[in-house]
């Protein structure tokens, strides 16, 4: 079972980590195995699918050319800035470039503890490793960068959390594990020579043309601030909250990590809170954008002492000024990203003045009626095609769209060229809406049989659902029904920790 290992971050990055060894586990015994991303990977997923890749991806074989790692790092926790925290359950094993040319981290969630656990266990319960399994992999299936889960393995020991849970380890796949929180972790030390190879092997890793650039180190900054609103803006434009949008939590690479307290909206309301620990609202649905030009600040304030170059006063209030321009900036990037993304799901193939305000009419619209999101995007696909029924039927008003459909149907004419418009743009507009997500009922109830009763069929099932969300299938009709109002209203997630 080769992994052919590159390990650069441990190679090149001496003094941002401990080397550490998972913990060996009694009786490991393989949940899930991603043979597709496996492909992706190089690696053969038939020699992973059986005891001996049970074993290594529970911990107890490290594969060779394999290098442990806990990564160090800090992070503002709900805007309480904690300066270290690192992997206190996680491990990374190692890198390898994958099939398309791309350097992808190999790393496990759940192996046992750390340097940095800060006197936790290290480990994981099977539930909280197969969410990350459904939510990472609707994502991916929608198009959103994110982490993705490689295998997922039972330890055959328990988890003691407010009871005794099955214990797992998860494998996790990610174009790095660099966090704004890590480059945190070395500034509040004033440890600035290791702050500029932190931030240069970044810039080689996710941003090569700005290598040996005179003003590189503004470039990674901007550049993860286009990564971020573009990223955000798929998550809003999908319903997707995360939950706990932590700095060391917002990746440099702008993928998707850590799917603990996430969940989807369902009647559209950017209050939506889902999570059990964020009592303020902090993360609701509505705050991403602003907690992710929070955050990108705060990278802004790690990088100073590269963007200064210097203690001299000028050379400071440079820095602060041109870092405080990317920052206000982002706004403009983030609605860009978020309209070019509502004028494909409208159905819209070019730009007019008049686009961001009736898609925030929609949204206004849907939060004043508690419309499901989702569906009511898809539905919007069937009046395109001349059908307004599905769509209506999901106001108590049926008549409550009228005017706002006018309007949308009047734009649509402006650039129709023929007499297949409509039906051309039914079609695009279901190719970017989903009729399946990760419903939060589904979610819980094929979670709760694969813990409590060992049962994985119901995560097998919706697992084949949510990778496939755009496709009308009959045997995935349940998926994509919303629970009841009262359900939803009720709903928590947990970090999992």
């Amino acid at each position: 079972m080769p992994f052919a290992f590159d390990n650069s971050y441990a190679r090149d990055l001496e003094g941002t980590y401990v080397r550490w060894s998972p913990r060996p586990v009694p009786a490991p015994r393989l949940l899930f195995l991603n043979r597709e991303l496996a492909a992706e990977l190089g690696l053969d997923a038939a020699a992973l699918d059986g005891p001996e890749g049970a074993a290594l991806f529970a911990g107890n074989r490290v594969p060779d050319g394999a290098a442990p790692i806990a990564q160090a790092y800090a992070g503002h926790q709900f805007g309480g800035f904690s300066p270290q925290l690192g992997d206190g359950r996680a491990l990374l094993l190692g890198e390898v470039v994958d099939r398309h040319g791309r350097r992808r981290d190999i790393a496990f969630k759940g192996s046992g503890p750390t340097p940095f656990s800060r006197g936790g266990d290290g480990k994981a319960a099977v539930g909280p490793m197969l969410r990350e399994v459904l939510v990472g992999e609707a994502m991916h299936a929608l198009g959103i960068p994110t982490t993705r889960a490689l295998a997922v393995a039972a330890t055959g020991e328990a988890v003691y959390r407010d009871t005794a849970l099955p214990g797992a380890v998860l494998t996790r796949v990610a174009a790095s594990h660099l966090r704004v929180g890590t480059f945190q972790y070395f500034a509040a030390r004033g440890d600035v020579d290791t702050l500029r190879r932190l931030a240069d092997y970044a810039i080689a890793r996710h941003d090569p043309a700005l290598a040996g650039a005179p003003h590189r180190h503004l470039g990674l900054l901007q550049a993860v601030a286009q990564r971020q609103a573009a990223l955000v803006a798929q998550w809003m434009n999908v319903g997707f909250i995360h939950g706990v949008m932590n700095t060391d939590n917002t990746t440099i690479s702008g993928e998707t990590i850590d799917y603990g307290p996430c969940a989807f909206v369902e009647a559209y309301d950017p209050r939506a809170v889902f999570s059990s620990i964020d009592h303020g609202g902090r993360y609701a649905f509505g705050n991403q954008p602003h907690i992710a030009r929070w955050n990108l600040a705060r990278l802004a304030e790690a990088l100073l002492p590269l963007l200064a170059g210097s203690d001299d006063e000028d050379a400071v209030k440079r820095a602060v000024a041109e870092a405080t321009e990317v920052i206000d900036a982002f706004p403009a990037l983030y609605r860009a990203a978020l309209l070019q993304g509502q004028r494909a799901k409208l159905g819209l193939q070019r730009a007019d003045d008049g686009d961001a305000a009736l898609a925030a009419d929609w949204l206004a619209l849907l939060h004043a009626h508690g419309v499901d999101f989702t569906l009511a995007w898809r539905r919007l696909a069937d009046a395109a095609a001349g059908d307004d029924a599905p769509l209506r039927a999901l106001f108590a008003d049926r008549e409550a769209p009228g005017a706002w459909l006018e309007r949308w149907r009047a734009r649509c004419a402006a650039e129709d060229a023929d007499a297949h418009a409509a039906a051309d743009r039914a079609s695009r507009m279901r190719l970017v809406n989903p009729l399946v997500i990760p419903r939060n009922h589904r979610v819980e109830e094929a979670l709760a049989a694969a813990q409590d009763g060992g049962d994985l069929a119901p995560f097998e099932r919706l697992l084949a659902a949510l990778r496939r969300p755009f496709d009308d299938i009959a045997a995935h009709a349940a998926y994509a029904q919303p629970a009841p109002a009262e359900v939803t209203a009720g709903y928590r997630t947990f970090c999992g920790t």
